[in-house]
């Protein structure tokens, strides 16, 4: 594809004249000369200009075209980023020069290896614009591997300033060169930027050349390179568990086409691979199934099996009644058999105040003013956050759940797949599976759906008809155990899962009411103190928007 008519010439000469700035900027290093310097600085603002040239061509391309084709305004973005990172790189040369000028003694850099992130850097330069105009991914891999190689340079030649220095050997011309090799690193901190950005306009999506080559490596088999091109990779947003997800489209060699990727911290992953283990020996199928698994060092990446059908969230918000009918018919279904497949008689506590504190310092980051003094709420005078807090925290010290079970964890309407077709509910998002009170899935479901930022009146009253359903189950199910404890610790769970989702909802209002809602409940809970909890029931209007 050929970058957009008034890009392309500007972006060419941007390239060649970064690239005689980082071989005048090695010149000066060997050979000291003031008016090669000069002239250097005199360039820079040339650069600027051309800089800026490029970047009005490109967001007017963006904003002021009819042409909205995701591949052409991909490339113009690249190009953009590029753009940016280009003249970095010629700042960056000026900062060499200038340090040059700061040492007594022209020679003492030679101690160290100057050359070779000299060398690095001009490579990389003349592979960025083939890279850019051809969208190729291989050549955007070596400019990012110059990141890699200029770091381990300036990792040796720190080493060595640092040596020279315990020496005492001229500390001024140590510093000098160490500033030098800095700016060498941050060259190569901006090439990185620039081979993920061509990665971005061959694929359309930004990723990170480690979150790609995992990608590669976990597609890939005995070695095996595994080229990837437009089309291939879609990222899946919407999620805040931290880990990069997206679904891979394209068939690779033996791989069934569908497979999502994830790649995050490797603890992490490593959590959600155990437990994705162990609920397929609970109830195979129920998770996706694992295909590859990889480390690299702090990092993970993991291929699952692609669900078929779609999260309970768009399920509930799209589908005809009928439909969220069964599909809260089928979650029940599938909720209750896991609780009593995996019941064990053993008591557990489910600190829901605990996970409050841990959670209450985002919400007041986001809304300082929610951590005010007493208020008044639904008729109910509520005293100060922290003596509500401290009340609630006595209150729930002796309220056990009698029985344990396995849970989800993290039994948000996003992390349940319906499938209409085979009729069946799969679970995602396991990281936090464990055992525990099944409260905590009962509260975090029911704030999940109450949280959802619709407000037109038939989607509220599909939410509550939602809601409904699993409290009637979740309740159905306290009985037949003989859980007399489940409304008061339904209190707690859900004042916890309300309060704390403030933390995600930017609509300040909303956000409000979901804190208030929570607290009102811990008013209810920390109120009922000196009486028995068996008489502390859960109020369902407050679920009710």
């Amino acid at each position: 594809m050929r970058i957009l008519e008034g890009i392309e010439e500007n972006f060419r000469f941007m390239v060649l004249e970064v690239s005689k700035q980082v071989s005048s900027a090695l010149l000066v290093v060997e050979r000291p000369d003031p008016a090669r310097i000069k002239r250097i600085e005199s360039r820079d603002d040339y650069i600027d200009n051309l800089k800026s040239v490029i970047e009005n061509a490109c967001w007017g391309r963006i904003h002021g075209s009819r042409d909205n084709n995701k591949r052409t305004l991909d490339l113009v973005r690249a190009a953009n980023i590029i753009n940016i990172n280009l003249e970095r790189i010629a700042d960056y040369a000026v900062n060499i020069v200038s340090q040059v000028q700061y040492l007594t003694d022209p020679n003492f850099i030679r101690r160290y290896d100057y050359r070779d992130p000299f060398v690095d850097v001009d490579k990389a330069l003349g592979l960025v614009y083939p890279a850019l105009t051809r969208q190729d991914v291989r050549l955007a891999l070596n400019i990012c591997r110059a990141e890699f190689s200029l770091d381990d340079r300036f990792k040796t030649a720190f080493d060595a300033i640092l040596a020279d220095l315990r020496r005492g050997e001229s500390p001024e011309n140590a510093i000098s060169s160490f500033n030098i090799f800095r700016y060498l690193e941050r060259m190569g901190d901006a090439l990185l930027n620039i081979g993920e950005a061509v990665i971005f306009a061959a694929l359309g999506e930004k990723l990170k050349i480690h979150q790609y080559q995992a990608l590669q490596d976990s597609l890939g088999h005995e070695g095996e390179d595994v080229p990837l091109s437009a089309g291939d990779f879609s990222s899946i947003w919407g999620t805040r568990s931290g880990c990069r997800i997206g679904r891979v489209q394209e068939e690779h060699g033996s791989r069934s086409k569908g497979v999502l990727f994830k790649e995050g911290n490797a603890d992490k992953l490593a959590k959600e691979k155990e437990n994705i283990e162990h609920w397929q020996r609970l109830l195979p199928g129920l998770p996706p199934h694992i295909q590859a698994f990889q480390t690299d060092g702090d990092s993970a990446s993991m291929l699952l099996e692609y669900l078929g059908g779609c999260n309970l969230q768009e399920v509930v918000l799209t589908a005809d009644r009928e439909v969220v009918e069964n599909a809260c018919f089928l979650v029940t279904q599938t909720v209750g058999g896991i609780w009593e497949q995996t019941l064990s008689r053993q008591p557990v506590t489910p600190d829901f105040m605990g996970q409050m504190r841990a959670r209450l310092d985002d919400v007041f980051r986001l809304y300082p003013g929610f951590a005010a003094t007493p208020r008044r709420f639904c008729g109910v005078d509520i005293p100060g956050l922290s003596e509500l807090l401290a009340a609630a925290e006595d209150a729930e010290a002796g309220l056990a759940a009698p029985f344990r079970v396995f849970l989800h964890g993290d039994f948000n309407l996003n992390n349940i797949v319906y499938d209409h077709t085979a009729q069946r509910i799969h679970y995602i998002d396991l990281h936090r599976s464990r055992d525990g009170d099944y409260v905590q899935d009962t509260a975090v479901f029911l704030a999940s759906n109450f949280r959802l930022p619709v407000f037109e009146t038939a989607l509220r009253d599909r939410l509550w008809l939602v809601m409904r359903r699993f409290l009637e189950f979740a309740r159905g199910f306290a009985a037949e155990q003989g859980d007399a404890l489940f409304e008061a610790r339904l209190v707690f769970g859900v004042a916890r899962a309300l309060a704390t989702s403030a933390r995600f909802e930017m609509n300040r209002p909303f956000a409000q009411e979901l804190f208030l809602r929570g607290v009102y409940l811990l008013t209810r809970a920390a109120g009922h103190a000196g009486r028995p909890f068996e008489e502390l029931t859960f109020p369902d209007a407050v679920l009710v928007y």
